[in-house]
């Protein structure tokens, strides 16, 4: 198959001709971030995938920045202030992205419930301290009781309810994230190109050779650097047997599983976060999202194709009897299900998403006692040494699990800087560290000085307005749409989605152009997201770019077409190349629709 797109074509000319200070191997989240941060520090960089970027694990999560707050059941209170703490953080360099909002806990009498009412007030109580949620703020904690919870949300079940839990936490689009942080790069002069696959890893004098293939043209070229950084996600090891290194990291991946159905089959108003109800340990999410309600997700071992994981019938059945059991008046089915999506999330060793290796009983009386200690800390009565001293006392004389794995690691190993584990919250503080061993490495190896940047207040692409202020800054981006003749609600989508790249977007707007089928706003999207985004295939822009095919999937019928003919136009593709793109589109839209398990059912 050959393919043509100007773009890609210099950045691949770039790539063979540079010797480059670190070559990055994975544009998920991670890889983006470091790529982000390194470019921005004046490095010459280069970010390859062998996919689009974000196609495997950070497209694929539950879309929110998530404190995780059931780690305070588990004494794992570093774990939560560090999450928190970068959840502030990625909202002030993407304010455009991830935004706040309420998270209900219902609260049951049931064997191994996660909390109670008592211990869930308590662990809100540290909570909102440790995120800086102040009395006065809209998303104070609060606790209702199951009188008020069966008002609140009249569809939950009932049964053995005694209470809601609402405190705050942040909505995310994980994919975009991704995207706007790769943009920044390249703005700052990062080389980056998707479907570049590295193949293997050799010295070269002094640096090191990476060969690679370009899937699209079947050509092998190598690119060279100082360092080499393993950002793959899931493939980690994979990197490492094609350098011939000896580190390994007993990954663990787990399969993620989510479904999305339309609002009016489930309606919540915020978020939802309990027990499964299998006493298996998992808590499930019900999500709001424009029209749609979304809910997941599995977490279980997984060992099969790390590029396309599927959603299977078993997941499905989990899925849809968990759901029904909390929400006995919904009697959701197969057929409900308008989209799906199944992740992979690398984890290190025994530990979770969030470096829980270790579970532990915990009574209310302890948690009090944990919450006493810490308002002492932040009354200034008692330094960080009572609390880390009460922390062991409390959990029997035991290290807190996230003391042992903060759910990642970097390791280096002949040239070669392995950055394994991790979940998206912390995917700055990620980057940032491995920037820390960039440095010292360029310095030690090749008496190359660096300057890291501040990436607690470098802000993506998209994201360079006042985060004090997104309502209005975002209404301000919105209201020069509006100028353009474009309706309120559309003007505040866009301008969402964009930040402030919403003015780059108005000028494709105000040119007037219109494609085939298409109006003069989708037209421009898809420009943009071609001339800007690196959308390559149709299932770029419909999955990753926009959302379409998760929670706008009503549309797709009239757009898929228009699309796929505008595409070929624009990126001057044969006749044999956009049959191609078509049905690689079409399969991964039938799959995402779950269309043969519904075959299956019918039979």
């Amino acid at each position: 198959m050959q393919f043509n797109s100007k773009q890609r074509t210099q950045a691949v000319k770039t790539l063979k001709e540079t010797v480059f200070d670190v070559v990055i191997i994975g544009g998920g989240i991670t890889g983006a971030g470091i790529a982000l941060q390194a470019a921005a520090s004046g490095l010459k960089t280069a970010l390859i995938d062998m996919q689009d970027f974000s196609e495997g694990t950070s497209s694929r999560s539950t879309k929110l920045v998530h404190g995780g707050i059931r780690y305070l059941k588990t004494f794992d209170v570093d774990v939560v202030a560090d999450t928190v703490g970068e959840r502030a953080r990625v909202q002030k360099i993407a304010p455009h992205i991830p935004r706040p909002s309420h998270m209900m806990m219902p609260l049951y009498d049931e064997p191994e419930a996660t909390f109670t009412p008592m211990s869930a007030e308590i662990a809100m109580e540290i909570y909102d301290k440790l995120a800086a949620v102040s009395k006065d703020s809209p998303y104070v904690h609060k606790l209702l009781s199951a009188e008020e919870a069966n008002d609140y949300l009249p569809m939950l079940d009932q049964t053995g309810l005694v209470g809601l839990a609402i405190y705050l936490d942040f909505q995310n689009n994980d994919a975009r994230l991704t995207i706007e942080n790769i943009k920044q790069a390249v703005t700052d002069g990062a080389v980056v190109a998707s479907h570049i696959k590295a193949t293997k890893i050799v010295d070269a004098g002094a640096f090191k050779q990476v060969q690679v293939n370009d899937v699209f043209r079947d050509e092998t070229f190598d690119l060279t650097g100082k360092l080499v950084i393993n950002a793959a996600g899931p493939w980690h090891d994979r990197v490492t047997e094609i350098a011939d290194e000896q580190t390994t990291d007993a990954m663990r991946p787990t399969k993620g599983v989510h479904l999305v159905v339309k609002k009016d089959r489930l309606p919540v108003p915020n978020t939802l976060y309990f027990d499964s109800g299998f006493h298996d340990g998992r808590m499930l999410f019900v999500i709001p999202r424009a029209d749609k309600t979304y809910f997941g997700t599995t977490d279980t071992d997984y060992t099969g194709d790390y590029a396309h994981p599927k959603v299977e019938q078993p997941d499905v059945d989990y899925l849809l009897t968990a759901i029904n059991r909390r929400f006995p008046k919904a009697k959701i089915t197969l057929e409900d299900v308008q989209a799906s999506w199944a992740g992979i999330r690398p984890l290190i060793g025994n530990g979770d998403y969030n470096g829980n290796t270790t579970k532990k009983d915990v009574s209310d009386d302890t948690l009090h006692a944990l919450d006493t200690t810490i308002n002492q800390y932040f009354d200034h009565e008692v330094d960080r040494k009572k609390v880390n001293q009460a922390l062991q006392d409390l959990s029997g004389g035991a290290k807190s699990a996230s003391s042992v794995s903060r759910g990642y690691k970097i390791e280096v190993e002949n040239g070669i800087i392995n950055v394994s584990g991790g979940k998206l919250t912390d995917y700055r503080l990620m980057a940032s560290d491995t920037m820390k061993f960039v440095a010292k490495a360029l310095s030690d190896e090749f008496s190359q000085a660096v300057t890291l940047i501040d990436s607690t207040n470098y802000p993506v692409s998209g994201g360079h307005f006042n985060p004090n202020q997104v309502d209005a800054e975002i209404n301000r981006y919105a209201e020069q749409l509006e100028s353009l003749g474009i309706l309120e609600s559309e003007a505040l989508e866009l301008a969402n989605l964009y930040g402030s790249n919403t003015p780059e977007l108005a000028k494709y707007i105000a040119t007037g152009v219109s494609a085939p089928h298409l109006s003069i706003t989708e037209t421009s999207t898809l420009h943009y997201a071609i001339e800007h985004e690196f959308v390559l295939r149709p299932i770029d822009f419909f999955l990753r770019r926009t959302n379409y095919l998760l929670f706008k999937s009503e549309d797709l019928q009239r757009l898929e077409e228009p699309v796929i003919e505008e595409m070929a136009k624009c990126l001057t593709w044969s006749a044999e190349t956009k049959a191609i793109m078509r049905e690689e589109y079409v399969r991964l839209r039938d799959e995402t629709q779950l269309k043969t398990l519904k075959e299956e059912a019918g039979r």
